[in-house]
């Protein structure tokens, strides 16, 4: 069988990381109520997407507005981002402060220690000690309380990154996992928080003009702010302000110089809530697209919210007609018979004060008044015919609490206002839903659109947005394409990540460099350009293209890993190596990069980096199955067998389906001997990866040894078929028909074999041969 000279394959673990780098994360947005602002109020900090926004501290506004100012502090949104302190703290950091995941094996712990707050993670390893340590301090917290917070962590690059764990305040609260969370593959320490969540989660930060584009990575460089200040309803105040304080200026010009929405028509006051408030859907769908001109950061209030975003929703019939999630209040009030009716005179702002949102049996009261001034003459008769109850609680029947759909551990008011309370226990348990749509999207918001090729562009590259629904998107937006001559360059781009995605990456390459022909400096098409000309084997310029989306992007480390791929293949491991090590220092949270540079440090023979290199990768994702693998090969190569069988088990664990930790693990334990478990491993790699000769010959050397030939015969003849100058699978196969005595069937076989550079397998076959000769 010349099992003897067969070494273990390791993997070289080289994982592109460009592919899910740029658009790839998938957040939930809380718009639970808030928490105080720390030590400051959430007013106080300076506000600017630019240097010439207009954009003040918002303390000033209390001079004039001083009650207001006072009562909004308490508001859901004044308290939606703010530093952790002590008189902010209603968490459990002490006592019930642990939590264990058991569809990830992770245990957490969330502490304070010298007056700061962390979060750390640990799992139990292959020497029942603590392994996988990864420690975050909180930087910054997310949510009220009022119904969960969320944590994150300011790394030394500026980037916010969401910590796993949240609190939920039901139940007199408690810890689980994020929303996104509750999976064995859950991103862990490893979300980044875009310049979209911050856009609705708090004031706009202070960034470099130009800095939220498309594409552009999220760092947050400058103070961030606290809280959800007057100026994200009001726009700027800074005219305002100076009108107010000029000699002899007109009270209307001073109104004139602020927003106050509740002067606007009422299309665009209740755009200024539902620039945030709109959310179809937090699902994986593409349900707002930003124009591409406008920065994330440039919304003002006031101006008509289709000029700076259109919102997308599943088709009516989808399955996807009573979504209830936890952002949709506007989304679920526009479906309510009570606002259609009222032709324009109902909003947000009919039932809600937002400078002064009552709580607990004040706001009963209130909600329920103003129910009552449309709806008392009519409820009288209904009463007296006993056709309706005498309660006076509106909102517990026709706006019920109900479980949300996306973050199945807040209970919230249901917006849709209904005839009837739907049916069974709404605030029952849910489990997660992780479900992935594929179809038509639809325009949601404004109902309709003016027919003109720039619109019909943003209509068709919606479609193909997250994969959604390429067949039909891709010759819509080929069309609309055609029919724009001055398109700008991103919606190429959009085209060319549907070819990559429809697995016609060779296609994509032209329209990559069309859209950076129009926009040069659009970092996302030529980062994505590097990857799909190594794909199409053009190294040289593919490393080309990199080095300068590296030098575009200085401080992204994605691009160096793909770079560092690139340098592998020509052969120049020293570059490979630098690439990678520049990457982890960007990025310490990187492990495809880890894992390449544990790949690229084994090839030049220094094994004992190669091991801490995947270690490292695993300790960053405990659920990656390639860094096991590696590391699993590393440990058997040097005769560690119970520690590698523990790392192939876990690659197999959390990836059933990795072909190459079936095969891998199948030929260690073919080694040892350990045949029925060899058996099992490599017949999950055939069926896996049917187009593999080796794991076939592996799986006919583990069916020979058990002496079960005929089906050894089979696979050996399957992987001469795939590789027909496989020499090794060639003699085994002779070997296996000599012993059925299948003469004439074998000696084809053996004579290939003989051709072998090999010279173990040659000189077996020549024997063979010649025996065969003296029968």
């Amino acid at each position: 069988m010349n099992l003897a000279g067969r070494r273990v394959w390791v993997v070289p673990g080289f994982i592109l990381t460009g592919l899910l780098a740029v658009f790839g994360a998938y957040l939930f947005y809380f718009h639970s109520r808030r928490g105080p602002a720390n030590g400051r109020t959430a007013q106080q900090s300076l506000l600017t997407a630019g240097a010439d926004a207009g954009y003040v501290d918002s303390a000033e506004c209390a001079t004039c507005h001083l009650r207001i100012y006072e009562t909004y502090q308490h508001t859901g949104m004044a308290r939606s981002f703010y530093r952790p302190s002590t008189e902010k703290t209603v968490e459990d950091y002490t006592t019930k402060n642990t939590f264990y995941h058991p569809a990830s094996d992770r245990y957490y712990r969330m502490y304070q220690r010298d007056g700061k707050y962390f979060q750390r993670r640990h799992q139990i390893g292959f020497d029942g000690k603590e392994t996988n340590v990864v420690e975050r301090e909180i930087d910054f917290v997310l949510g009220s309380g009022n119904h969960a917070r969320t944590y994150l962590h300011q790394t030394q690059q500026g980037e916010l990154v969401e910590l796993p764990i949240a609190w939920y305040s039901e139940k007199s609260g408690y810890w689980a996992m994020n929303p996104g969370y509750d999976r064995p593959d859950h991103q862990d320490f490893r979300r980044r928080v875009t310049f979209d969540c911050m856009f609705c989660h708090n004031s706009y930060p202070k960034i470099e003009p130009g800095s939220d584009a498309f594409g552009s990575n999220p760092i947050f460089k400058a103070e961030i702010p606290e809280g959800i200040d007057c100026q994200r309803c009001h726009g700027p105040g800074g005219d305002h302000i100076r009108a107010a304080q000029a000699p002899g200026v007109a009270r209307e010009q001073v109104r004139r110089a602020i927003v106050n929405p509740a002067r606007l028509k009422a299309e665009k006051q209740l755009e200024v809530c539902m620039q945030c408030h709109l959310e179809s859907t937090s699902f994986r769908f593409p349900n707002f697209l930003r124009r591409y001109h406008r920065g994330v950061f440039s919304y003002r209030p006031g101006e008509p919210l289709a000029d700076y975003m259109l919102h997308f929703d599943h088709p009516a019939g989808a399955g996807h007609d009573d979504k209830f999630e936890i952002v949709n209040a506007a989304y679920r009030l526009r479906k309510s018979a009570c606002f259609q009716k009222s032709q324009g005179g109902m909003t947000c702002i009919t039932c809600h004060n937002p400078h002064n949102i009552p709580r607990g049996q004040e706001a009963a009261v209130h909600y329920v008044s103003v129910c009552q001034k449309c709806h008392t003459q009519k409820l009288k008769p209904l009463v007296s015919s006993g056709r309706h109850t005498a309660s006076s609680d509106c909102l517990a029947c026709h706006m019920p609490r109900r479980r949300t759909d996306d973050v199945v551990h807040v209970l919230m008011t249901d917006h849709l206002i209904q005839r009837r309370r739907p049916a069974g226990d709404l605030t029952a348990l849910l489990e997660e839903k992780h479900d992935i749509y594929r179809g038509e999207v639809a325009l949601y918001y404004p109902p309709n659109l003016p027919r003109n090729p720039d619109n019909e562009l943003y209509l068709a590259a919606a479609q193909v947005k997250q994969n959604t629904n390429l067949e039909g998107g891709i010759p819509r937006l080929e069309k609309a394409l055609a029919a724009h001559r001055d398109a700008p360059g991103e919606f190429y781009f959009e085209l060319a990540e549907a070819y990559v995605e429809s697995g016609k990456a060779g296609k994509a390459i032209p329209i990559y460099e069309e859209a950076l022909r129009r926009k040069a400096n659009l970092w996302p098409a030529l980062h994505k350009l590097g990857i799909a000309l190594s794909k199409g084997g053009q190294l040289s310029r593919a490393g080309e293209v990199l080095q300068k989306a590296a030098q575009m992007a200085p401080g992204d480390a994605t691009t160096l890993n793909d770079l560092a791929l690139i340098y592998r293949q020509q052969g120049k491991l020293a570059d490979a190596v630098a690439a990678l090590k520049k990457a982890v220092s960007l990025n310490p949270d990187l492990p495809q990069a880890y894992n390449n540079l544990g790949g690229a440090l084994l090839e030049t023979g220094d094994r004992s980096a190669a091991e801490a290199a995947f270690r490292e990768a695993i300790r960053s994702q405990p659920d990656f199955a390639a860094a096991h693998n590696n590391l699993a090969n590393l440990l058997a190569a040097g005769g560690d067998f119970r520690q590698a069988q523990y790392h192939f088990e876990k690659a197999i664990r959390w990836d059933p389906n990795y072909a190459p930790a079936r095969y891998d693990y199948g030929l260690v334990l073919t080694q040892r001997q350990i045949l029925d478990k060899a058996q099992l491993q490599l017949e999950a790699a055939v069926r896996l990866s049917p187009s593999k000769p080796e794991a076939y010959c592996t799986l006919g050397d583990v069916l020979a040894m058990q002496g079960k030939t005929s089906r050894a015969i089979q696979h050996y003849r399957n992987a001469v078929r795939l590789n027909p100058n496989y020499f090794e699978a060639h003699l085994n196969l002779g070997n296996a028909l000599v012993t059925q005595r299948k003469f004439s069937e074998a000696l084809p076989h053996f004579r290939k074999a003989s051709e072998s550079p090999d010279s173990s397998i040659r000189v077996a076959a020549l024997s063979a041969l010649k025996s065969i000769g003296t029968r």
